[in-house]
């Protein structure tokens, strides 16, 4: 029933930035907490951030944390991720999902198995 389409990545120096996007289909999006997720090349996915439905509340992968910001628009189906001091490490396939667990904790909102939705994925790549 929910569709979601990435945009945003491409390629960038180290210490450059980059703003991801993610337009989610239906009219429901605005009750579902959302998360990014990013795969690095020979790599398992990996948490990013997350946010919850009213866009209150905020949690991020340690390795991202004061770098890179999440955000949403219910007005417009969209979630966002303004990356900031990008660095190599960052390389990855991200990828926005809905959240559809009905667990409450930080520890849960990191867990890749708390998510049904996912989008095809925008490449990010970061040079040195």
């Amino acid at each position: 029933q929910v569709q979601l389409v990435e945009s945003g990545g491409g390629l960038v120096q180290a210490g450059g930035s980059l703003r991801l996007s993610c337009a989610a289909s239906g009219r429901t999006f605005s009750t579902y907490a959302m998360g990014w997720f990013r795969q690095p090349p020979g790599k398992e996915r990996e948490f990013v951030a997350h946010i919850t439905w009213n866009g209150r509340n905020t949690y991020y992968a340690d390795s991202v944390k004061g770098r890179f910001t999440i955000s949403r628009d219910n007005a417009k189906n969209t979630v966002y991720l303004q990356m900031n001091s990008l660095k190599p490490e960052d390389t990855a396939i991200y990828y926005c999902a809905v959240y559809t667990s009905v667990r409450r904790t930080v520890l849960e909102a990191m867990r890749v198995q708390n998510y049904d939705y996912w989008g095809q994925g925008t490449q990010v790549t970061v040079s040195s």
